[in-house]
């Protein structure tokens, strides 16, 4: 009687564990998906990639807009690693979903699109976390083909 308690115990524990990976992975889809539109949007609304190194002051106005608007944080920062994530896959990095926005921000760094691809497959490859990344991208641990 009591191993039927303890099945049946594990088993919505297990249940709980794996509904808490998807609904993580689908928001985290979500995000990407939504930086992706965004970032579109911005590069459209300041004329085109080629000015869109020029559209700061439309991005400082959206950030004070969009924080007066809904009271959330996306600062200057933000919306310009937003613009420049969307440019990086309009450049043929793939867009992958097991990678959070987090570890997106970190390989943003780079300014090599050989080293962006190269981490994003290290990444997926050995499932690095974000601290994990981090400390390979410090010790400029990235040898890329």
């Amino acid at each position: 009687m009591k191993n039927n308690y303890y099945n049946e115990i594990k088993n919505k524990l297990i249940d709980n564990e794996v509904y808490k990976k998807v609904k993580d992975y689908s928001k985290n889809r979500n995000d990407l998906s939504t930086y992706y539109e965004v970032g579109k949007l911005l590069i459209k609304a300041q004329g085109g990639e080629g000015r869109a190194k020029y559209g700061d002051n439309l991005i400082k106005e959206y950030y004070e807009r969009l924080f007066n608007d809904t009271g959330r944080k996306y600062n200057i920062t933000a919306l310009k690693r937003i613009r420049q994530f969307y440019l990086v896959v309009e450049k043929g990095v793939p867009l992958a979903h097991q990678l959070t926005w987090s570890h997106y921000t970190e390989i943003l760094s780079l300014s090599n699109i050989n080293e962006i691809n190269y981490s994003i497959n290290i990444t997926e490859e050995y499932n690095l976390s974000v601290r994990e990344l981090r400390e390979r991208l410090k010790k400029k641990n990235i040898k890329y083909y």
